[in-house]
């Protein structure tokens, strides 16, 4: 677990899945092209359920780490980070994240993302992090050269959303910084 200000950053859980679901549901239009999975797997309370077993599994096997980032004060979900694409071999990372439409440009995501690819540094001693976004996210931009990840370049047709657009994706990364 992580703490900063008023937020806890810490993994998803089983046991969270009313609450886990409300977070999808309120952000499901902001969610729909570029969280396909999320979006496809979280239709019900039963879905959802179903979706956290098997991201329980993945953890497991060290293939998929979910995180929530928690309002202390209420006890609210307010973000969602998470690893994925994890290739040990490197190592090296994928990182995802959506923010509350509650809480988006405080602030909270930039702090939250910085600390969190710090602690993944350290914990799983990945060398390299990535994020990818699309051209219009203007936000993930924000966060991501925020938090020192460097614009590696775009990639062209590299996803599919969920209208069957298949669509550019600009490619960001960070590495460990060496210990001298």
């Amino acid at each position: 677990m992580i703490q900063f200000d008023k937020y806890t950053i810490r993994p998803l859980a089983i046991s969270d899945l009313n609450q886990y679901f409300d977070l999808v549901e309120r952000n499901r239009k902001r969610l729909e092209d570029f969280f396909t999975g999320t979006v496809s797997k979280t239709k019900d309370l039963a879905a959802t359920e179903q979706f956290l077993k098997e991201i329980d599994e993945k953890r497991t096997k060290r293939e998929y780490f979910p995180y929530l980032v928690v309002d202390n004060s209420t006890n609210e979900f307010i973000a969602f980070i998470d690893l994925k694409n994890v290739d040990w071999s490197i190592p090296k990372t994928e990182i995802g994240c959506y923010t509350d439409v509650n809480f988006a440009g405080k602030g909270v995501t930039t702090k939250a993302m910085n600390l969190f690819v710090d602690y993944c540094f350290e914990t799983f001693d990945f060398k390299k992090i990535y994020l990818r976004t699309h051209h219009s996210n203007k936000a993930a931009q924000i966060v991501a050269e925020r938090c020192s990840f460097e614009l590696e370049g775009t990639i062209r047709m590299d996803y599919i959303t969920t209208a069957g657009e298949i669509v550019d994706l600009m490619y960001y990364g960070r590495l460990k910084k060496s210990k001298i």
